[in-house]
């Protein structure tokens, strides 16, 4: 009868009939010697990373280098700002994001429970008490169907109750007492709910993973925001300092219009430069209250919490002239991104055993012990017990295709999975490749910066002197200014890159979490609650 029904369930995954099913017996009936799960069994892909790829060959030639040392999970400590620290050690606990990612992983934690439940017998206890109403024409038909014989003729016990009913007895109100304890348990032949398990611990894990990635891209957010805070904050700076410059330029040429020695065109230059720079400075202003409003947007602030501690200008953070980012190798191990899509892959595997063990009989035992009696009094004797036990057997004999179609939903949503895992590992080696270029590059574009505001800062310093001595006009002067201004503007937003550049590097490499998030305990903890110490079980 076994085998009958498993080829039966062959028939109807495959399309088959049975009897071409019956033509392989011999090779069929050697698989049922087989482990009970059926299905695709989950393999770990392998770590793929670029043939000869070296991570440090992108190094700058006359800037930071990259190291082959493993980066420290609390990258940020490498700024040495106290500011940045406490904003990113605050993150983990009051982002938004982070908070919904954690609430969504409670979610999987449950369903994870959910899942493993159905690995276990299941208990309830039962308590009813009814009062009927029995119709005696309903009496007196059955008593006149008690004891005929197979020929018509009436026995002695049916004359007996003929003789002792009517038509016209009255049938007392029964009252029915019972309680029981019931149980019923589903023999996993074919491991579907074990696999049914699998797939929801693998959607556990990605969703742990997907916090992770949450928590890392808030970070470098935080980083890049506080960054480009201080960039900002450096180029007001700047700009208010050339504007006092520009403001003792004008007073100098408005005393030489006095003397005859320039024109009133002069003045009117450098009012016309000292005000475009009082300009800048509004505009600088206002684009640095709204980046203090997005760092606050990131720790969950209403806008203005945060003034008092941002306002107070710190520079630009330096960065240290060696960058550890490890080796290729450790790429998938700490990118989350890598881990969810592994996971993912993961439960689509698993998915596709438990849609294939949905074709075979599914065995439940069922058995339930309790007491009844017409009589609440009697309802404590031993002689009111009833129990049952036994089990039962369904087999999916006609679904409509449901069944095949289920299965090969979750084959494709297998295929799509392991494309997702690879065009994830991909994109991975993108970010890393594009930000050790943006890197690279960005040092020596600040290496040239930097001569050139050096050169226009001797240029402006010649241009006033020669203009003090009546040996050039006020035009070089202005040049000289608006060259040098531009200068390093430039060199203040080069090196805030840089370092905006390097949180970025950090985020590609995947690091970040390991100390908010500690690796591995969020599932195994669910894991034991779920069961799998068999203590106890709700």
């Amino acid at each position: 009868m076994t085998i009958f029904l498993t080829f039966w369930s062959h028939a109807l995954k495959t399309g088959r009939s049975p009897r071409t099913l019956m033509m392989s017996g011999a090779s069929f009936a050697m698989a049922l010697t087989l482990p009970g799960c059926v299905g695709p069994k989950y393999h770990k892909p392998d770590l793929w990373s670029p043939s000869q790829y070296d991570m440090h060959a992108h190094s700058g030639q006359a800037g930071s280098q990259t190291s082959a040392d493993a980066p420290d999970p609390t990258w940020w400590k490498i700024f040495n700002d106290p500011t940045l620290t406490s904003l990113e050690t605050r993150l983990a606990t009051q982002n938004l994001d982070i908070q919904r990612a954690t609430a969504q992983l409670a979610q999987s934690r449950a369903q994870l429970m959910m899942a493993g439940a159905e690995r276990f017998p299941g208990l309830s206890a039962s308590g009813s008490y009814t009062r009927s109403q029995y119709s005696s024409k309903m009496i007196q038909r059955i008593i006149s169907s008690v004891g005929k014989s197979s020929n018509g003729a009436l026995t002695q016990e049916r004359a007996t109750l003929l003789d002792q009913s009517s038509g016209d007895a009255t049938v007392p109100l029964l009252n029915q007492w019972k309680y029981s304890i019931d149980a019923q348990y589903e023999v996993d032949l074919w491991g579907r709910v074990a696999r049914q398990y699998e797939a929801a611990k693998a959607d556990l894990q990605a969703t742990d993973e997907e916090r992770r990635g949450i928590l890392i891209a808030q970070q470098a957010d935080m980083a890049n925001d506080y960054l480009t805070l201080r960039g900002l904050q450096e180029q007001l700076r700047i700009t208010t300092a050339n504007r006092d410059t520009q403001a003792r330029t004008l007073a100098l040429a408005k005393e030489r219009q006095k003397t005859g020695f320039v024109t009133e065109l002069d003045v009117t230059s450098a009012e016309a430069q000292l005000d475009s720079t009082t300009a800048q400075i509004a505009q600088l202003e206002q684009r640095v209250e709204q980046q203090i409003n997005a760092i606050s947007l990131l720790l969950g602030s209403p806008p203005g919490t945060l003034n008092d501690e941002l306002t107070r200008t710190a520079g630009i953070p330096v960065v240290p002239p060696r960058v550890p980012v490890g080796v290729p190798s450790e790429l998938a191990q700490r990118r989350p991104d890598i881990r969810q899509a592994e996971a993912q892959l993961h439960a689509a595997v698993a998915n596709v055993a438990e849609a294939e063990a949905e074709f075979y009989p599914k065995i439940t035992i069922n058995a339930d012990f309790g007491l009844q009696s017409l009589s609440f009094r009697d309802l404590g004797f031993w002689n009111a017990r009833a129990w049952n036990i036994g089990p039962s057997i369904s087999l999916p004999i006609f679904q409509g295709g449901r069944l095949r179609g289920q299965l090969m939903l979750n084959r494709y949503a297998e295929k799509a999975a392991a494309i997702t895992y690879r065009q994830t590992v991909l994109g991975a080696w993108r970010d890393v490749d594009n930000a050790l270029i943006a890197y690279r590059d960005e040092q020596r574009r600040r290496d040239g910066l930097q001569g050139a505001v050096d050169a226009g800062q001797r240029a402006l310093k010649l241009a006033q002197e020669q203009y003090r001595s009546g040996l050039t006009t006020y035009l070089n002067v202005l040049s000289a200014q608006r060259d040098l201004l531009s200068a390093q503007l430039q060199l203040a937003d080069s090196t805030t890159t840089i370092a905006s550049n390097m949180a970025r590097l950090y985020n590609a490499l995947g690091g970040g979490w390991e100390t908010q998030f500690p690796q591995d305990k969020p599932v195994d903890s669910i894991v034991r609650q779920a069961g799998d110490d068999k203590s106890h079980h709700a």
